[in-house]
């Protein structure tokens, strides 16, 4: 275990820009194809990442499987799977740009349920900026200006599945370890996503499916580099940069699917991303 910021900031600036070309590879398939069927393919290439992860710091499928909390593990595995499908439906009916400028509020989601989920205390300056979060995010959808678009639910409810996951992630460490619940992560989503994309299945059209290989790399890539920042640098220190996957999805928006950001969801996305590092920063400070 290192413990160098500098190259953990960036490892997670790479790894953001990784994610964030794996939400452009994800509209462009989704906006031809079944949405379940390509995060099945992409389940599919990721779970074989988690087991090979998972033997190679436990030393076996049956040890990285061990819990006494399968019920929580598997919960956590569907909640992933469930906000990865509405957020590329987002996606394709919203765009990258509005999507991740509403789910950037997650951060916020979670600092507020971590007492109620997790009885941590929560202070009056974290709950202050939870409030500026939000009115961001009221920014971008603009209520009661013009009609609201309803696709805005998707990154919205995103948002609070992801945070969900993130608390029962949390709560699950108390007891398993990380490799346990990356375990439990990738196979569980794995089998749901089976379930529901195979019934689904479409033959891909000629490049496709070099394209969703590329999807299966970034997504398996994305998430071994993440590990890799998280093994040389402090989270409360490379934990904010991950906010770059907005202006990099935002960008691979507008460049490659003729996107355009309004006044409005820019202001709002600054609001929010500000309360969110403001609000992790004071989380750190409070952990140390």
């Amino acid at each position: 275990m290192r413990n160098d910021n500098r190259l953990g900031i960036a490892l997670m600036t790479i790894t953001t820009f990784v994610f964030a070309m794996q939400d452009g590879i994800s509209r462009y398939l989704a906006e031809n194809y079944n949405v379940f069927m390509v995060v099945m393919v992409r389940y599919w290439f990721f779970a074989a990442f988690v087991i090979a992860i998972a033997r190679h710091q436990k030393g076996s499928v049956r040890a990285a499987a061990s819990t006494t909390q399968p019920l929580l593990q598997g919960l956590r595995g569907l909640l992933l799977a469930g906000e990865i499908c509405i957020m590329v439906i987002g996606f394709v009916h919203l765009g990258l740009v509005e999507s991740h400028a509403i789910f950037a509020v997650y951060p916020l989601l979670i600092a507020a349920l971590s007492g109620p989920v997790l009885g941590e205390s929560v202070g009056w300056r974290r709950w202050a900026a939870i409030g500026i979060g939000f009115a961001g995010v009221l920014v971008i959808l603009r209520p009661g200006v013009g009609v609201f678009a309803p696709a805005a639910l998707f990154p919205l409810a995103a948002a609070v599945m992801f945070a969900l996951y993130g608390l029962l992630t949390r709560y699950a460490a108390r007891r398993d370890s990380a490799a346990t619940s990356f375990f439990w992560t990738g196979v569980t989503g794995a089998v749901l996503m089976t379930a529901i994309g195979l019934p689904n299945w479409q033959m891909l059209a000629g490049w496709d499916w070099a394209v969703l290989a590329l999807l299966c790399v970034t997504g398996a890539g994305g998430h071994f580099l993440l590990i890799k920042t998280y093994e040389v640098a402090e989270a409360g220190a490379v934990q904010p940069f991950a906010y770059l996957q907005l202006p990099f999805a935002a960008s691979l928006g507008i460049l490659a699917f003729g996107e355009t950001i309004s006044a409005n969801v820019a202001l709002g996305a600054a609001i929010v991303v500000g309360a969110g590092v403001f609000t992790l920063i004071r989380t750190h400070r409070k952990s140390v």
